[in-house]
């Protein structure tokens, strides 16, 4: 089972992705490949990777050209064979969807689970945090999405003039984006220069995490105030809508 190793190691197939492929646990997988004869996997698991590298036994292992054409159809099979796999983990959890947000949905789950399983260091878990934030946030602040838009485009996965929002909006703001990013890369804005400008930056979410605070304390005195006045001690499923409606009657009067 060595050459089988090395194969994999040229093909760069991750064992993560061989296991999702074959529909089996990374240990299970460790468990099969200090086997020393294919024969003694279980024959399922046997036949889909003999499909994989499309051979007929192990024994033609040894024969393999691994070129550019190979490994993109070895890449082609597993990627679909990966898909399948995954697909029936969440397909469960994806009813009510129709069949093109099912296939998006998954194709991203898979996605962060494969990247958290393969890359266990800090600056991945801190990106898909904030991507987290970036998500919970995108039905308050438009311009987010014209973020992923420009994103989308820069890389080639999008036509440049495709607008899907607002076309506007987006063509400026993609705009101002793009003189950035070029600002960016071509190294003209040092640290030194734009070091006014972060301040600036800093002194904005300050400011607006402030009004938060401030809006929260508020609102928390309003509710306390409500919660008195109807002679409740707490809100609870019974109360909720009267004690809310009491509290937008107690901020109205300080308009």
């Amino acid at each position: 089972m060595k050459e089988l190793n090395v194969v994999l190691t040229e093909l760069g197939i991750s064992k993560v992705r061989l296991a999702k492929y074959l529909g089996v646990s990374r240990q299970m997988l460790y468990n099969y490949l200090a086997i020393d004869n294919l024969n003694d996997w279980p024959k399922e698991k046997a036949a889909k990777l003999l499909s994989l590298l499309n051979i007929e036994s192990i024994d033609d292992i040894k024969n393999l050209k691994i070129n550019g054409e190979y490994i993109i159809e070895v890449e082609s099979r597993l990627k679909e064979g990966v898909k399948d796999s995954s697909n029936k983990e969440v397909i469960a959890d994806l009813k009510g969807f129709n069949k093109k947000e099912q296939e998006l949905l998954s194709d991203i789950i898979n996605l962060l689970k494969e990247k958290l399983a393969t890359d266990k260091t800090k600056d991945t878990y801190n990106t898909y945090l904030y991507l987290y934030h970036f998500l919970q946030s995108m039905e308050t602040t438009e311009e987010l999405k014209y973020i992923l838009c420009y994103m989308s485009k820069s890389l080639g996965f999008t036509d440049p003039m495709e607008f899907v929002f607002n076309s506007d909006k987006q063509y400026v703001f993609e705009s101002i984006m793009f003189s950035a990013m070029t600002l960016y890369n071509n190294g003209s804005a040092s640290k030194t220069k734009i070091s006014e400008t972060h301040k600036r930056f800093v002194q904005d979410i300050e400011h607006k995490n402030e009004e938060k605070l401030s809006r929260t304390q508020e609102l928390n005195t309003a509710k306390v105030q409500a919660l008195k006045e109807l002679g409740y001690t707490e809100i609870n499923e019974d109360n909720a809508k009267e004690v809310l409606e009491k509290i937008a009657e107690i901020q109205s009067r300080k308009v």
